[in-house]
């Protein structure tokens, strides 16, 4: 595949280390940033729960669990959008590319992956630029820098970037074809649904 793409051996190489480095950072990192998002979720579960009692029992609403859970569902939602770069659960619409040939379809593919990557290196970069242009103001009723609720961003972006580039390398070396969804899959999957226990 890296010959087909017009690598030399020595570029293939460094591509390939390169690609070894991300991925090995990209599979340390995912399972501490979805732990991270599963704490916000019960953060987040508790916090509605401390609402609704408030509200229609002490008959006191506590009026900072509006802006700690806006905070929350950041902390869930940027890193697992970026983990799901690297596991590929997006929704994706692949019915044109998968009737394209075998080299066309991982071209294309990593064309998504790079594109993908611009994406998260623009969002880190301009909600780096809001962290620090409202990082000197408080969040009402929190007390906190304003730029936390732009943090996430921050890293859910560099997330992306990573797990881009990791999924690029993953496409210029790996033997297969692009993964395959939709009539194909399913026709992949009963070839061997049908092999397995027929």
């Amino acid at each position: 595949p890296a010959r087909d793409l017009g690598l030399l051996p020595f570029e293939a190489g460094v591509a390939f280390l390169a690609g070894a480095a991300a991925a090995f950072a990209a599979a340390r990192l995912r399972p501490l940033f979805a732990a991270l998002a599963g704490v916000a979720l019960v953060g987040l579960v508790a916090m509605m729960g401390w609402l609704v009692f408030g509200r229609y029992v002490l008959n006191d609403t506590p009026t900072w669990i509006e802006r700690a859970a806006t905070l929350a569902i950041l902390a869930i939602a940027m890193p697992v959008a970026a983990v799901g770069v690297r596991e590929r659960f997006h929704l994706s619409v692949l019915g044109i590319r998968e009737k394209l040939p075998l080299g066309v379809q991982r071209w294309v593919a990593m064309a998504c992956d790079v594109l993908m990557g611009m994406f998260g290196a623009a969002m880190a970069w301009w909600s780096w630029e809001l962290v620090d242009m409202v990082g000197a103001f408080k969040i009402p009723l929190l007390g906190i820098s304003q730029g936390w609720t732009y943090a996430p961003m921050v890293v859910g972006g560099a997330l992306i970037v990573l797990y881009a580039i990791e999924q690029v390398l993953h496409d210029i070396f790996s033997a297969e074809a692009p993964e395959q969804r939709g009539v194909a899959a399913a026709f992949l999957e009963k070839r061997a649904w049908n092999r397995a226990f027929c």
